[in-house]
């Protein structure tokens, strides 16, 4: 089981929307995958269940992320392992671990027990690992081949949990100035994990339980939201620009900060553009309304004429990463 994770602390640039259809796609092309909401907005939640599905993730006996553990939160015992849910509408095994808004307030309980982890408090060791354990949990219940963890944006005590469990991570960015702010403090927070993570397992020994590598690895970035023009680079002017400025600052803020730990993929070509998903503008919001992928979508859905063709095709804008994750869960990949 492979675990990825989708990442970046610039906001609004579609992941959810993103993760959602490349999980999709991969599930209807034979692979097991588990999806994992871990952004507060719970928007890949909305997006997979129906509403009184969700209204029992969340109950007491529920299997929401926030219910899996809550016992660690409220300092009672150990993680709870409830078996994910599946996702409707899936063609193929596709499941969800799903958000939880409650799942905010065991931030507080990460950071104040950063430091003890990693001084080898083996109650705060159990706290900072929770999560880690119960993506464990739930991949082994439905023999996941992968497992896509979708992370709000920002570079604090949770995706610092979160991130720590994940075998690699992918960023989705816009060609926009903000994304390229975005990347600036990334990579020098992520090495910073990285050594906190070192310090747990070098403090940490015979444990009896699972601990985060937190030695995740960069696969690449995706642009997303651009808009197409008829010109060589299919971008607006506007955007073109920021284009252009993308790979310049993802390698000197993320690439080469994390390459002298080994955290980066090493592609041959050194391209880490994974593939462009242009702006679907209003086709997004019918497959939220169905709760289907944008090319599950048709005219019992509210689609008509160009969009029901528009919305068929849309799926080739994301085959490029998905045979990309297809040879990240071979396991003969580095």
């Amino acid at each position: 089981m492979k675990t990825i994770a989708i990442f970046n602390n610039k906001g609004g640039v579609g992941k959810t929307t993103y993760m959602y259809h490349v999980a999709h796609l991969l599930a209807a092309r034979g692979k097991t995958v588990l999806m994992v909401d871990c952004d507060s907005q719970c928007n890949l939640t909305a997006y997979s269940l129906r509403d009184q599905d969700i209204k029992k993730s969340w109950a007491k006996d529920g299997n929401s992320i926030f219910r899996n553990i809550e016992p660690v939160f409220q300092g009672l015992g150990d993680i709870r392992d409830r078996k994910p849910s599946r996702v409707v509408n899936s063609r193929g095994e596709l499941y969800i671990i799903p958000g939880d808004l409650q799942l905010t307030d065991f931030e507080d309980t990460l950071g104040d027990t950063w430091n003890a982890a990693r001084g080898g408090s083996e109650a705060a060791v159990r706290a900072q690992s929770a999560i880690h354990r119960c993506i464990l949990n739930a991949g082994a219940k439905v023999n996941a081949d992968l497992v896509l963890i979708d992370l709000g944006p920002n570079l604090g005590a949770l995706n610092r949990s979160v991130l720590a469990s994940a075998d690699y991570f992918i960023t989705p960015v816009a060609p926009d100035l903000f994304s390229l702010q975005g990347t600036e403090n990334l990579g020098r927070k992520l090495a910073a994990w990285r050594q906190g993570w070192d310090q747990v397992h070098s403090s940490s020994t015979s444990l009896g339980f699972p601990i985060p590598a937190g030695k995740a690895k960069y696969l690449g970035y995706v642009i997303q939201q651009h808009n197409v023009r008829s010109n060589p680079t299919g971008m607006t002017k506007g955007w073109e620009i920021y284009g252009k400025e993308l790979f310049p600052a993802i390698k000197k803020n993320i690439i080469d900060t994390l390459s002298p730990s080994g955290q980066v993929i090493d592609w041959g070509e050194g391209d880490f553009e994974l593939g462009k998903i242009q702006n679907l503008h209003s086709l997004i919001p019918y497959s939220m309304d169905a709760k289907k992928p944008i090319f599950y979508c048709n005219g019992s859905d509210g689609l008509n004429g160009s969009h029901i063709t528009k919305a068929r095709d849309s799926s080739q804008l994301f085959m490029d990463i998905v045979q990309t994750l297809e040879a990240v869960i071979d396991p003969e990949f580095l």
